[in-house]
């Protein structure tokens, strides 16, 4: 690693002890237009589209970093810091039955509503039709990553892995909705 990442790793860090809401927010945020610009590059987007980026970025660091922050500050205190395997099972299975569903439900009026700026009416239907598969979908894989985070990840860095993987999954549902649009023309 080289001494300029190096340094800013370790700036990181201090802000992330001294600042942890205000770094995680801001780190969701990044990353999730990191992410959307990746995913409009790979959907075959000419031009980026600068306002559902900014408004992407804009719920990251508005309620993606915060919510992480606070959700995973609970879980340590009701389950008061232990890294048991058995526990480590219920903070994944608790996470599963309440903020995953919660999470993709609010993302997707939040995307429909704001981000593509359609009307209640088209989200209400689009939700209702979609949100089944989705939550389907997100308990194949989200489990295993809240597994990997309760396990392994030091409290003051799973909002950050968190968002991360976030990233990348959104980066692989662009992917798999490009497919499926190709495959239908």
């Amino acid at each position: 690693m080289s001494d300029v990442a190096k340094e800013a790793w370790r700036k990181y860090l201090i802000q992330l002890q001294v600042h942890p809401l205000r770094t995680k927010a801001i780190t969701a945020g990044i990353l999730a237009g990191c992410s959307d610009a990746i995913a409009q590059k790979i959907s075959g987007v000419k031009k980026l589209q600068l306002q559902r980026l900014l408004l992407l970025m804009f719920y990251g660091f508005a309620y993606g970093g915060p919510f992480g922050h606070f959700l995973h500050k609970l879980m340590d205190i009701i389950f008061k810091g232990k890294k048991d395997k058995k526990t480590v099972a219920k903070k994944v299975l608790l996470e599963q039955l309440t903020s995953s569903p919660w999470n993709n439900f609010l993302f997707m009026m939040y995307y429909g509503l704001v981000v593509e700026g359609r009307s209640w009416s088209l989200v209400k239907n689009k939700v209702r039709k979609d949100y089944p598969s989705v939550q389907l979908t997100a308990w194949r894989f989200w489990p295993i990553v809240g597994w990997v985070n309760y396990q392994y990840i030091p409290l003051q860095f799973r909002v950050v892995f968190h968002s991360f993987v976030a990233s990348c999954w959104a980066i692989f549902l662009n992917l798999k909705a490009r497919s499926v649009a190709i495959k239908k023309e």
